[in-house]
């Protein structure tokens, strides 16, 4: 019998055509060799200093620098390693790993063109339906938590 997470990826290579997954250092599965790093620039904090993703669309390694701390967050995608100097300007916080929108933004501009479908199974807080949304990119999202879910549904709306 097959275990649930390579029953997972299985299923994931069988429904796209592409695939960008983060979290590929927690999968005991073979991956493309690309690869995206998002280094959260969070000093000294007790977090992980950056993310892993795996990327099918290249076979090198991609940088994306965005400070991603607390209140302390990167102040736009060309100058993510630099704090935003105005705190009412930082995303409001509704998810507990909430990822930021521009994390997503810049994975639209480098890797997704109109047309695609995108499909998103854990939205969270819907940050990458957010960035998705502005690009005219099309998407699927899924969400198994039925508060978590309201939520996002509600920040997605409230950006229209």
């Amino acid at each position: 019998m097959l275990n649930k997470e390579k029953q997972h990826n299985e299923m994931l290579e069988r429904v796209s055509k592409e695939q960008i997954v983060f979290g590929r250092n927690y999968f005991d599965w073979h991956f493309p060799p690309g690869r995206i790093v998002w280094d959260k620039c969070n000093g000294k904090s007790s977090f992980s200093d950056c993310e892993i993703a795996s990327c099918s669309l290249h076979d090198s390694i991609r940088l994306f620098r965005y400070m991603w701390n607390g209140m302390f967050q990167g102040k736009s995608i060309n100058e993510g390693w630099i704090q935003q100097g105005n705190k009412r300007l930082n995303e409001k916080r509704i998810h507990p790993t909430q990822k930021p929108v521009n994390r997503y933004r810049w994975i639209a501009s480098r890797y997704l063109r109109l047309g695609m479908m995108v499909l998103d199974t854990h939205v969270g807080s819907a940050s990458s339906l957010i960035a998705y949304q502005e690009a005219g990119i099309n998407y699927v999202g899924f969400e198994v938590d039925p508060r978590r879910f309201a939520a996002a549904a509600n920040r997605l709306q409230e950006r229209r």
